[in-house]
């Protein structure tokens, strides 16, 4: 990718209203994003908040009521076949394809349909079989694949047109740890092998978005909350730096901790170390600190009144806190249901793909 590279994905004010009654549900409300080529980028947010809706229009199977959205460029109302080229969708829980196929004879099906030639199909299938380490499985009928396989298929069928954007909705949905694992790795792997390849992920696993995604959005009933990298979104939830210290002694008390330079708080409470039957008594000292840098003044002064630092731990926020700060709930908890992406009943969300020609007014509100 050459630096006047256009963005792997580029929003302004993208609307999506379904028709219902006696309301319109409000699916997208003005979304401005931008991701550049090469990025891991993660969209978090609760049941309803539009991230299902805002894949399906960046990936050309929805229209935008309102507003602009490019992918590497290209227009999603316009130029949905330069797109749909470069492009390519994985779903968790997906049972695409026919079970009475084999695992190859089902991916070489869907090679025709991308356009791959029969012999260049052939060979992608095996390649992709291969890396994704379906071998065994290679001659074994869809339906009794187990869910893990299943998935690993299913990212198989997805980078058969070797993508540059890989959408990923809920990728690990229903995996067991291992498989989640797994499935974890081959989407790095993928991305690490080629520059510019540029994944977009939503999930429902904390965990999962702060270990994989450079960027987060946070987004709720239709609008982005928030953009930054977990560790900018975890900043604004904690602004000060919060220490756990646990010492052999602590003269004095806190009193003369918390007269230091930069400390906004300090308590301490005894507690019982070693065999568990309170053979060695240690003192556990908590810190709240006006950042990392006044750490230092605490532990000479700690030096000083000669206690001995036996352990030392910093507690940081994690993406949930920033998400519960900011949505206001969890993802377990009810949405409004007033806000739900999901489209009124008649009225279907996701269409058949439609033809370059077919005027996008037809879908508009």
């Amino acid at each position: 990718m050459s630096a006047t590279a256009p963005l792997a994905i580029e929003t302004h004010a993208l609307r999506r209203v379904y028709r219902a009654k006696p309301n319109d549900v409000v699916a997208l409300d003005g979304i401005d994003l931008e991701v550049a080529p090469g990025e891991f980028f993660g969209l978090l947010g609760p049941n309803g908040a539009g991230k299902t809706t805002l894949i399906k229009i960046l990936t050309t199977l929805l229209l935008p009521t309102t507003g602009e959205a490019r992918i590497f460029g290209f227009d999603v109302v316009h130029q949905t076949k330069q797109i749909r080229r470069i492009m390519n969708m994985v779903a968790g829980g997906e049972q695409s394809g026919y079970g009475i196929l084999e695992v190859r004879e089902q991916l070489w099906m869907f090679s025709q349909f991308y356009g791959l030639g029969s012999r260049d199909g052939w060979r992608r299938v095996d390649e992709l079989i291969d890396a994704v380490g379906l071998d065994e499985q290679r001659r074994q009928k869809v339906s009794t694949l187990s869910t893990g396989q299943r998935q690993k298929m299913n990212f198989a069928r997805g980078l058969l047109n070797d993508p540059w954007i890989f959408f990923l909705d809920e990728p690990t949905l229903g995996l067991d740890v291992s498989a989640a694992r797994a499935v974890r790795e081959l989407i790095l792997s993928w991305k690490a092998a080629v520059p510019g390849r540029t994944v977009l992920l939503t999930s429902h696993y904390m965990a999962e978005v702060d270990e994989l995604c450079e960027r987060i959005a946070i987004v709720d009933h239709g609008r982005v909350l928030a953009i930054g990298s977990p560790a900018e979104l975890k900043h604004r939830v904690q602004r000060e730096s919060i220490f756990r210290l646990e010492l052999d002694r602590l003269d004095g008390g806190t009193a003369s901790l918390a007269r230091l330079p930069g400390v906004v708080a300090a308590s301490a409470a005894a507690s019982d170390e070693g065999n568990g039957q309170g053979d060695r008594q240690s003192v556990s000292v908590n810190l709240v600190l006006e950042d990392d840098a006044a750490l230092g003044g605490v532990v000479g002064a700690l030096g000083g009144l000669g206690a001995q630092i036996l352990a030392l731990r910093k507690s940081e926020p994690t993406l949930e806190d920033v998400f519960v700060e900011l949505v206001g709930r969890g993802f377990d908890d009810a949405p409004d249901a007033s806000r739900d992406e999901t489209p009124p009943q008649g009225r279907a969300a996701n269409p058949q793909p439609r033809r370059e020609d077919e005027p996008a007014e037809e879908e508009l509100v």
